[in-house]
């Protein structure tokens, strides 16, 4: 079977709305991809404001809020679908959307961009909300790329994924393309820390959307105080399954370190440790004395020439090698596995694994708009 979609994702880091256009073969089991067009539409700082602030909105304005954010995506992908002249080319849509609120504990988890006004403003089928009902069954709602990353990319066994928050999947057995259906694929994956969202608001301060290759972080002195209370932190010592929502970063780790009173310099070099430090202390139980394994790194956070030096120095002390995909996947592997997950559900397949999430039970997530007529 062939199918052609389109994956939308935004992440945490509000860098813009990424769009992949992809073409996905799947024979007994066993999944390919090409993709055949991406693009990141930069966040103006209008939309970069709203995103940040739908915290704080009345619930009226943030209903009205959800639904705008769903024209504007669904506007975007029409110029998209224009500018790669992809009319009548495309199945479905699966948009991710923003996560604004997190909070598995209580049951719920929401992601704005309304997916009947995508699928009405493109005339396309959309799938949305993919997360909602593994937190219904009493899951952590994330991370849910764990089985596109199994099925796409079947050669590996670690994955980092470095947006705004740092999140890792780890397959427990030998990876095989076997249906996705089966109750015995076994992955387990988790939030490590935040990331990208705390390096970007330290490097606002020198009036840089971000820290290009990480030159700010290099330039400071690690602050030992600091990391260590960073380090200490009881997110860490809790077992996985667990997530993180977005005010992990902007509510407990930012205000921790302005506390400090450092350079900004300094800061950044201590948090990347930080960064580095956690991801080695994930990577850990997995130490193999008779083999480098291999860590597949992508994200934003994959092309901070430092962030990934410090990553590959603690990595090597415990036999694990950094893979840098290709530019491509590096910066469109989200929305690659939103595309992915879109079709599963399409096909009625799970597409959130309970050994990831903690939920009661495998699930198939998302809402189907029918965009097109019958």
């Amino acid at each position: 079977m062939v199918y052609n979609v389109i994956g939308l994702m935004s992440g945490s880091s509000l860098d813009g709305l990424d769009i992949a256009f992809v073409e996905f073969s799947e024979t007994a089991g066993k999944w390919g991809y090409i993709i055949n067009c991406a693009a990141c539409i930069e966040y103006e700082i209008e939309w970069i404001q709203k995103l940040k602030n739908a915290i704080h909105l009345s619930a009226l304005d943030y209903q009205l809020l959800h639904t705008e954010y769903g024209r504007f995506i669904g506007e975007t992908v029409n110029d998209f679908i224009e500018k790669f002249q992809l009319q009548h080319k495309i199945n479905l849509i699966a948009s991710h959307g923003h996560t604004s609120f997190h909070f598995p504990e209580k049951r719920m988890t929401h992601q704005i961009g309304d997916g009947a006004t995508i699928a009405a403003v493109t005339q396309l089928p959309v799938i949305s909300d993919l997360r909602s009902i593994d937190i219904s069954f009493g899951g952590q709602g994330a991370p849910i790329v764990p089985l596109g990353e199994k099925l796409l990319f079947p050669a590996y066994h670690y994955f980092l994924n470095i947006g705004g928050i740092a999140n890792i999947s780890i397959n427990s057995k030998p990876t095989n393309n076997t249906d996705s259906n089966s109750d015995k694929i076994e992955i387990i994956a988790y939030d490590i820390c935040a990331a990208n969202r705390v390096l970007n608001m330290l490097a606002n301060e020198k009036n840089f959307d971000y820290d290009e290759d990480g030159k700010l972080a290099s330039a400071g002195i690690i602050n030992d105080d600091l990391l260590q209370k960073l380090n200490a932190l009881k997110y860490y010592s809790l077992p996985f399954p667990k997530s993180l929502a977005n005010s992990f970063g902007t509510d407990v780790i930012f205000p921790l370190i302005k506390g400090s009173n450092l350079k900004t310099e300094d800061a950044l070099s201590t948090y990347t440790e930080h960064i580095a430090l956690q991801i080695k202390n994930s990577l850990e139980p997995y130490f193999s004395n008779t083999a480098i394994q291999k860590l597949m790194i992508t994200g934003g956070g994959a092309f901070n020439k430092f962030l990934v030096g410090r990553i590959s120095k603690y990595l090597a002390e415990i036999n694990f090698e950094v893979f840098i995909p290709e530019d491509e996947v590096v910066i469109y592997k989200e929305a690659l596995i939103m595309a992915l997950l879109g079709v599963l559900r399409w096909r009625e397949q799970y597409t959130v694994l309970a050994s990831v999430t903690g939920a009661r039970r495998n699930s198939i997530g998302g809402a189907l708009w029918m965009g097109t007529e019958a």
